[in-house]
């Protein structure tokens, strides 16, 4: 038996590879494995904890950095950074090589998701609207993309940041296309290659300040209204599959050139011959999705919210 740390490492793993996938969030793997409540509770413990520096309330902040699960966010951080480090070159190889095949791979991937987070929800008439709903407007808005922005002012850096990481908790939604529907892509990928103090400075500012504000309001709605949460969550993955269809390109790569051209997001059919392959490995990556989250069911060593 693996210990709960080294569960807790693969887990990060796992995630930090679905980040590198356009079109496949961390937030999908977190919610397979039944880590994502935990995960959003922690991150919103820490989002408080940095309202009371704001306040000067010292002592409110240590309370609650001592409350954050720090012993299951440290080594899911270490494989989410491992993943990336690891994985980042050979999965956009094969994005760009078998680009097909890969999107069948990761729909199916998803697919699963959905039917797993399906098994968690109490389903009625509103929650069912709000799924379609959802899932409809993500579909359309993938489809479209904003031209780059050319010498975008600095507070442009803060808007992006705060965003684009609504993808790290939110399953169905890549932090890179949000940036580049914003047209802000090429222009942070630039602030990083030159080491743009000031624009890298303020999109992490951004960053933090939109994961503190968005998390508290996801904690806030699954307190109240889980299932509806739960439903706007199924939404956005239903719709995240436009980018994963097959066919014509399959998954897209987002160009490192300033046009930041992107040719994930076209539906069409299979020509002869390009069938096969990407059923069958979305067949098996939904089997796996679907085994992987009846594993996690049954063991009881994982503390509920209950007991955080």
């Amino acid at each position: 038996m693996l210990s709960r740390v080294t569960m807790t490492v693969l887990r990060g793993f796992c995630m930090g590879a679905a980040d590198v996938v356009p079109g496949v969030s961390g937030g999908t793997v977190a919610l397979v494995f039944g880590i994502y409540e935990r995960l959003l509770h922690n991150v919103g413990l820490g989002a408080k904890a940095l309202g009371n520096i704001v306040k000067g309330d010292f002592a409110g902040f240590r309370s609650r950095f001592l409350a954050i699960q720090w012993v299951f966010l440290l080594p899911l951080a270490v494989g989410v950074l491992a993943a990336i480090g690891l994985l980042a070159s050979v999965i956009e190889g094969l994005l760009r090589d078998r680009p097909e095949e890969m999107a069948g791979l990761f729909f199916g991937l998803v697919l699963g998701s959905i039917v797993v987070a399906w098994g968690q929800l109490t389903a009625r008439a509103n929650h069912l609207a709000v799924m379609l709903a959802i899932g409809l407007v993500a579909f359309v808005l993938l489809g479209f993309q904003s031209g780059p922005a050319v010498s975008p002012p600095t507070l442009a850096y803060l808007g992006a940041g705060a965003i684009a990481i609504c993808a790290m908790i939110l399953p169905g939604i890549s932090g890179s296309f949000l940036l580049l529907m914003m047209g802000m892509y090429a222009a942070v990928l630039g602030a990083v290659h030159d080491r743009d103090v000031v624009d890298v400075g303020v999109f992490a500012l951004g960053a933090v300040v939109g994961l503190a504000l968005f998390s508290t309001a996801l904690n806030w709605v699954l307190a109240r209204h889980k299932d509806l949460l739960l439903a706007g969550l199924i939404g956005l993955m239903i719709g995240s599959l436009r980018v994963l269809w097959p066919w014509p390109h399959g998954v897209g790569l987002i160009s490192e050139e300033a046009d930041e051209s992107i040719s994930g997001t076209g539906l069409g059919l299979p020509e002869s011959g390009q069938v096969a392959l990407p059923v069958l490995l979305a067949l098996v990556a939904f089997a796996v999705v679907v085994g992987i989250s009846r594993v996690a069911e049954r063991q009881t060593s994982e503390p509920s919210l209950a007991r955080i």
